[in-house]
């Protein structure tokens, strides 16, 4: 089984259709941002748009995304903030949004919110063998919460849960200038930078284990 991830896409999808293998992977994650504190219309567009290489979608918002996204995503059964999906042996569990930031964007929570949506998806997920956390903020303290002169303002509920839970791998963005790799204990952190950017993941399931490279179209 193979997927593809990405986010910060920030209303350009184009290259979308440049992802080496994308319309052949099982399905796509989308870890926020898809607009720029735009709504349902934007969203549905990105959506759309995304929908012409693969048709299968999970999402969740970003902080630049508008309440109303989520809902919208409610309501097209592929949200990921806050619920948890099953994919074989496989949960995702998600958290959009971001923890403050000095802009305002629409859609920041309290780190209590955060581990409140954390936990609340990890619920229908947490007896599978595989589990996957789609944190659009990544963990604190972390090489991908690293902004200019060094400060590290990712979220403490998304990195005490890990520390605690482990999960396999948590598919991150948000810190646009820190795309890499790093791990907390066992779990893996991924962070494959803006769209816009040519970044993204390809997730590769290879029995009990997954392969995760980071690449650029």
């Amino acid at each position: 089984m193979k997927f593809i991830s990405f986010g910060d896409i920030h209303e350009h999808a184009e290259n979308v259709q440049k992802i080496d293998g994308i319309s052949d992977a099982d399905f796509v994650v989308i870890t926020g941002d898809l607009t720029n504190f735009g709504g349902i219309t934007k969203a549905r567009d990105i959506i759309d748009f995304i929908s012409r290489y693969n048709p299968t979608i999970y999402a969740q918002i970003g902080n630049m995304d508008l309440e109303e996204v989520n809902n919208y995503f409610d309501e097209i059964g592929i949200n990921l903030h806050g619920k948890g999906i099953i994919v074989e042996d496989m949960g995702f569990f998600g958290v959009g949004g971001s923890n403050s930031t000095p802009f305002n964007t629409p859609s920041e929570y309290s780190e209590e919110q955060i581990e409140e949506f954390i936990y609340k998806g990890y619920e229908s997920i947490k007896n599978l063998p595989i589990k996957i956390l789609v944190s659009h903020t990544p963990p604190h303290n972390t090489a991908l919460d690293v902004v200019g002169g060094g400060i590290h303002v990712g979220s403490t509920a998304v990195r005490k849960f890990i520390e605690k839970y482990q999960p396999q791998l948590c598919l991150t963005g948000h810190i646009h200038e820190a795309v890499g790799e790093d791990k907390i204990g066992n779990t893996i952190i991924a962070n494959s930078g803006m769209l816009s950017n040519g970044g993204y993941a390809e997730i590769v399931k290879k029995g009990k284990n997954l392969e995760i490279t980071l690449k650029k179209v």
